[in-house]
């Protein structure tokens, strides 16, 4: 990447840094998959309970593999095998978990959290439950402000989520939101985190790249 494009890059996600501590929550900037493990491993303890919500970022930065790998109770909702009511035990459960995993739909530049889900788990744990929050997320994720949150979540978010989870909606045909009515409609629980009453609950590390929807 050319020097000039890689600090205009990292200028901006600085900036969101600050945005987010003014907001009671934190922001890291690490420039490798191997930093961001390190990272992680100073936000969090070894035998720490710890569960995740659904998202391409984890998987693209192998941290599904490193929660998998022993040093953690992983609460793993991608085990092989399990029911419907393993699931809803297991999601039920994660409100109990030290640590949440997940990532974001949007991060606004003045520290704003948007995210849309399909049946409420993964937002319903960043809000409340977990002791602490960790977000992993690209600079891509980065975006001016609800508006454009909105807006990413339209145009790329929500039909690249439904065209990987195979759903039968408008948007997979046509690549981009039609407000649908579908049975395979994923784009049902909305939330906005704008501030934290807790300071060290909700932890945001940005991987200096472009990661997931």
């Amino acid at each position: 990447m050319d020097k000039n494009m890689k600090w205009l890059k990292e200028s901006r996600v600085n900036s969101t840094i600050n945005s987010l501590k003014k907001n009671g929550m934190n922001g890291y900037l690490v420039n490798s998959h191997e930093e961001l493990i390190e990272k992680i491993n100073e936000l969090t303890n070894d035998g720490d309970t710890v569960s995740c919500g659904g998202s391409m970022s984890l998987f693209e930065t192998g941290v599904i593999d490193y929660l998998r790998s022993g040093k953690y109770n992983f609460l793993d909702r991608y085990e092989d095998g399990l029911s419907k009511d393993d699931l809803k035990k297991l999601y039920r459960n994660t409100f109990s978990a030290d640590v949440y995993f997940t990532s974001t739909n949007a991060i606004t530049e003045k520290g704003e959290l948007y995210n849309v889900d399909g049946n409420g788990n993964r937002v319903a744990a960043m809000l409340y439950g977990p002791d602490k929050v960790i977000i992993i997320a690209g600079v891509n994720k980065i975006v001016e402000n609800i508006e454009e949150a909105i807006k990413r979540n339209e145009r790329v978010s929500a039909p690249a989520n439904c065209k990987r989870l195979n759903k039968v909606t408008p948007c997979v045909k046509v690549g981009h939101c039609m407000d649908c009515s579908s049975e395979d409609r994923i784009c049902n629980e909305y939330t906005i985190i704008r501030r934290q009453g807790n300071e060290d609950r909700i932890h945001v590390i940005f991987l200096n790249e472009e990661l997931g929807y």
